[in-house]
């Protein structure tokens, strides 16, 4: 028989009036899509931000890690802050945080300055997507919440989409500064709202121990790992002193966290979920298969305005179309859910994905905007059987008390894929351009091509720019699908991975991580 509590826990949209349902939706949705878009809003903005503050693109790129990292390191803790402090009462102070740190961002005037509010964002916006799906599914029905959390996964989608080409749109026409400043309208708005509409299914509290020392030991080896990878490549790797320190810091400090997480009997993260087979294999690839289409996503808009003379705007589009071309067929995907196999779904999918990456590794530098699109559509339209079933082979496998803590672990690998594959992904394109470079340079013959450029009406100082121009945009040609070739291997490891996953002998709806 059900607890009274369970019964009330059951029936708490009865306290929101029908004609407020719709209002605090929106307000859930409008939150997440706001986190969501931050992610990719950053990426198309990099060389404007780099060449306003005179940094390079890869020291740019923090932007787009140190949010990510900040988000990885808070989502663990969103259960233990929904407990102790009430589901929306954390809500509306990440909330504020997040409007705040905004702001802080697009005031920043040095890249320190910028990279510190970035963090205070990500720390600030990662409880806000788990507790938007919680609170929306205390406020709807149960026969709304299929419809309700079919919108806010809608959000989740158009994100992605519309981030590029808004961060574009906006860094072309006004100012990197308003990719950041659009948040403040957007959260005094949903601040506000939630106030008045959501306080009736605030969730009971109740004094939780917190495991510091896990959450230091955490927060000790993803920085000393993140930091590695980003500077990694300006300081000769390994034979830098302090890139040893760090990862040896990293290493460790991740070998301590494993020992006492699997000790403490209130872990700040729950690792003993590893031993379900069929989450591992989930989460594991997951991990590795949005890491490498999350790298596409950084590299091409860079590559195209660095290299190719596109505008953000255009960088942003091309993009874009992979997450548009998602939204048409991601009901599709979830309705074979129903009937078919979801490795099946995820293996082919994840195997489509690679094959547009592969295709990707043929473009060259007079390449047209279609040319570049059909890819990054065609690849849209496996994203949505490529995510979507990934929820029922990882939180299938684990007991029912395990799917909030299995969900936030999801979320955690998720996130560090998009740090980890940033850095690595940058790492690969620098490294392979300078190399391709000096292969490039080694097979001219630079002082006929001089001279015939002499004939041509070009100075001698006009023909060495000309040629060290062409051999630059070469070289990076080359580095970008070199890059693709190892993303695509990636992904073909990620489609072979899944299944290592039983098949599930149950279903895990999309809100199930939410509670």
């Amino acid at each position: 028989m059900a607890s009274k509590p369970q019964a009330a826990e059951e029936q708490t949209w009865l306290k929101i009036p029908a004609s407020r349902r719709v209002l605090a939706g929106i307000v859930l949705a409008l939150s997440n899509f706001m986190v969501v878009l931050d992610i990719t809003i950053a990426n198309v903005s990099i060389p404007h931000i780099s060449g306003n503050l005179g940094i390079s693109l890869d020291q740019g790129a923090w932007v787009i890690t140190s949010y990510a990292v900040a988000e990885a390191i808070c989502v663990p803790l969103t259960g233990w802050l929904a407990g102790r402090f009430g589901a929306v009462r954390c809500f509306i102070m990440a909330m504020i945080g997040f409007g705040i740190f905004s702001v802080l961002c697009g005031s920043s005037v040095t890249l320190g300055m910028l990279v510190a509010c970035r963090i205070g964002q990500g720390l600030c916006g990662a409880p806000l997507m788990p507790m938007s799906q919680t609170l929306m599914l205390r406020v709807f029905p149960p026969e709304k919440r299929t419809m309700a959390m079919g919108i806010w996964a809608m959000t989740t989608l158009l994100g992605p989409a519309l981030g590029p080409i808004i961060g574009g749109a906006i860094s072309d026409n006004m100012s990197w500064h308003w990719i950041f400043f659009i948040n403040l309208p957007i959260a005094v708005f949903c601040v506000v709202m939630a106030y008045l509409v959501l306080r009736p299914v605030e969730t009971e509290t109740r004094k939780l121990p917190i495991d510091m020392i896990g959450l230091g030991l955490l927060i000790f080896w993803i920085g000393c790992l993140q930091i590695m990878l980003d500077i990694g490549r300006d300081h000769d790797w390994f034979g830098d002193p302090m890139i040893v320190m760090l990862a040896i810091g990293a290493a460790i400090g991740f070998c301590v966290f494993i020992i006492w997480e699997l000790t403490e009997e209130h872990p700040i993260v729950d690792i003993r979920i590893f031993r379900n087979r069929g989450f591992s294999a989930g989460v594991f690839t997951l991990a590795f298969g949005f890491g490498a289409y999350f790298a596409s996503i950084v590299l091409i808009p860079q590559w195209l305005q660095s290299s190719m003379g596109y505008t953000a705007t255009q960088a942003g589009l091309v993009t874009a179309f992979t997450a548009i071309a998602a939204i048409f067929v991601s009901q599709v995907a979830a309705k074979m859910l129903a009937w078919a196999d979801p490795r099946m779904m995820i293996s082919c999918a994840i195997v489509w994905m690679g094959l547009m990456t592969v295709m990707r590794t043929g473009w060259t530098t007079d390449i047209d905007f279609w040319s570049l699109s059909i890819p990054q559509i065609l690849q849209g339209l496996a994203m949505p059987f490529f995510m979507i079933p990934l929820t029922s082979v990882s939180l299938a496998a684990v007991k029912p008390h395990e799917v909030p803590s299995a969900a936030g672990l999801q979320n955690f690998l998720r996130t560090m894929a998009i740090a980890v594959s940033t850095s690595l992904a940058l790492t690969a394109m620098g490294d392979s351009q300078r190399v391709s470079r000096s292969e490039l340079v080694d097979k001219l013959q630079p002082d006929a091509t001089v001279h015939a450029l002499s004939g041509a009406g070009m100075s001698m100082e006009q023909g060495r720019q000309t040629i060290s121009n062409v051999v630059e945009q070469q070289a990076t040609m080359l580095a970008v699908d070199h890059t693709f070739w190892a993303t695509a291997l990636v992904l073909f490891f990620a489609a072979a991975l899944v299944w290592i996953s039983p098949r599930p002998n149950k279903m895990v709806g999309p809100g199930a991580g939410g509670h």
